[in-house]
């Protein structure tokens, strides 16, 4: 499945794995500059590079991307009903790339779950202008030892709003 947009020349298609890396770095660029409003990386830049070459990658999970002309601007990890990472180049946010990404979550799925950090308001508004709602909280569970909120979005929940 492959996805233009006819304006921007942006592709929105699954990721190979020989894009490993340049995803990584997105993710990296992403985490990096959203810091201090959410804790740094667990582990080093080069670990999250062999992380996402040699696990995300081979976990089964979907790995999407946002295809600017050669050049990867945002990833989706799907892995069942869970969006595992949603990130966009420091440089591409606010253009509606992520929405993008949400929106082919939601073509695929009819119910899907995530985890942010409870500071990051940023992600709790952009999740909630898309349908999500928060329901659990964690004192911290995760790598970061960060406290986290978990959203759902259920596709029935948004027909019978707009009924």
């Amino acid at each position: 499945m492959e996805e233009m947009d006819s304006g921007s020349g942006a592709v929105v298609r699954l990721a190979r794995i020989e894009e490993a890396e340049a995803v990584a770095e997105v993710w990296l660029a992403s985490r990096h500059a959203a810091a201090p409003q959410i804790p740094p990386p667990a582990h080093t830049d080069d670990e999250v590079r062999t992380w996402f070459s040699m696990s995300v990658f081979r976990s089964g999970h979907e790995v999407w991307v946002i295809d600017e002309q050669g050049r990867i601007s945002g990833l989706l990890v799907l892995g069942g009903s869970s969006i595992e990472q949603l990130y966009v180049h420091p440089q591409r946010q606010g253009q509606g790339l992520g929405s993008r990404l949400v929106e082919l979550a939601k073509a695929k799925r009819s119910f899907l779950q995530l985890w942010t950090f409870q500071s990051n308001h940023r992600a709790h508004r952009f999740y909630q202008r898309h349908g999500f709602i928060p329901t659990q909280t964690s004192d911290g569970a995760n790598e970061e030892g960060a406290p986290d909120v978990r959203f759902e979005w259920h596709a029935s929940d948004q027909s019978e709003r707009s009924a």
